[in-house]
């Protein structure tokens, strides 16, 4: 062949390859909805069976051996994976809002939110986020243990003056209140530097404890104004938002002059880094520890949208702040804007 037949069958193969996995990746889209429905049914009617007849739990055990033996090929027909089946019906079919959402994430999805989180508000806050940003089954698991569905809730920022409407519930879901780093073997003392280069060498696991739609443009990024170097600590791209991400690590406390500094930073990237197609550029400020109080009044003129977070090396939410979760109205509308 020669160089421009090469290059044109590369460029086909290209093509070829990328129809291939989008069609493949619709099938199994397609097959996960079936195959969640399917239980769905399974479930209904072994319930509804149960209810209307002298049945007991025997009735399950047999079903399980009978399906077994008519399809020795397919797997999820166990004793233990019908009761699951159950369970997963029982829980959901009372439930308006969450019995459609349920078929838009994977089978293993559903069990770990169904198995670890009680709360149905809880749940519907993993389906929404699983489903919107493409969480793994470790992702999740992740998400889960480091208390997500709080941290998140908790999020001190100034988004609902600073950012237009129509991304203002993601921005929201998109910064925490505090971020879990389990994986870091930082000392109980350690510099700014240290920190940063401790996150960026395990970027995978810092990207997945963010959240899972970041990108990591770099670290120490150098902008030039009027012949003077400023550095931002950490630059990120949040895919789902399409903005750019400016993080400040401080190993202390909050203090309010850390806001000044992230405005002046967001200002500098909306002119002279952000794309014509992106949305104007979010700042956290990821601190040791914050008092909430003067966090709120830093936060309350602030034109710049700015979150400030906190980060901790060991999974914990500490108790003082498990009081303090929106009302049940507050976080059903946040996940509705957010969808």
């Amino acid at each position: 062949m020669s160089k421009l037949v090469s290059k044109d069958y590369a460029d086909l193969l290209a093509a070829v390859k990328e129809r291939v996995r989008a069609a493949q990746y619709k099938a199994l889209k397609a097959v996960n909805k079936q195959l969640v429905g399917l239980y769905w049914d399974i479930g209904r009617l072994i319930i509804e069976r149960q209810h209307g007849a002298s049945w007991g739990k025997a009735v399950v055990e047999k079903l399980a051996a009978d399906l077994q033996a008519e399809f020795p090929g397919i797997k999820g027909f166990s004793a233990a994976n019908l009761w699951r089946v159950r369970r997963f019906y029982e829980s959901y079919a009372a439930n308006e809002k969450l019995a459609p959402l349920v078929r838009e994430i994977g089978w293993s999805h559903n069990l770990i939110i169904l198995e670890r989180c009680k709360d149905p508000l809880e749940r519907e806050f993993y389906i929404r986020m699983t489903k919107k940003f493409g969480w793994s089954k470790n992702v999740l698991i992740h998400q889960i243990e480091n208390q997500s569905y709080q941290a998140t809730l908790l999020g001190q920022t100034n988004f609902d003056q600073a950012v237009t409407p129509a991304i203002r519930g993601q921005a929201k879901l998109a910064v925490k209140d505090e971020y879990t780093f389990d994986f870091l073997e930082l000392g109980a003392e350690h510099s700014e530097r240290e920190l940063e280069r401790a996150l960026i060498a395990r970027i995978e696991d810092f990207l997945r404890a963010m959240g899972g739609m970041f990108a990591f443009i770099g670290s120490q990024f150098s902008m030039e104004v009027e012949g003077k170097e400023y550095f931002i600590d950490l630059l990120l791209f949040h895919r789902r938002l399409r903005c750019l991400v400016a993080i400040d690590l401080k190993i202390g406390e909050f203090e309010p002059e850390f806001v000044g500094k992230m405005q002046f930073y967001l200002a500098a990237l909306d002119d002279l880094v952000r794309e014509p197609d992106e949305n104007p550029s979010i700042g956290i400020i990821l601190c040791k520890e914050k008092r909430r109080t003067i966090v709120e009044y830093t936060l309350r003129d602030a034109r710049k949208p700015i979150g400030v977070a906190t980060y901790r090396t060991v999974k914990r939410l500490p108790k003082e702040l498990k009081g303090q979760l929106p009302c049940p109205a507050e976080i059903a509308k946040l996940l509705e804007d957010a969808s």
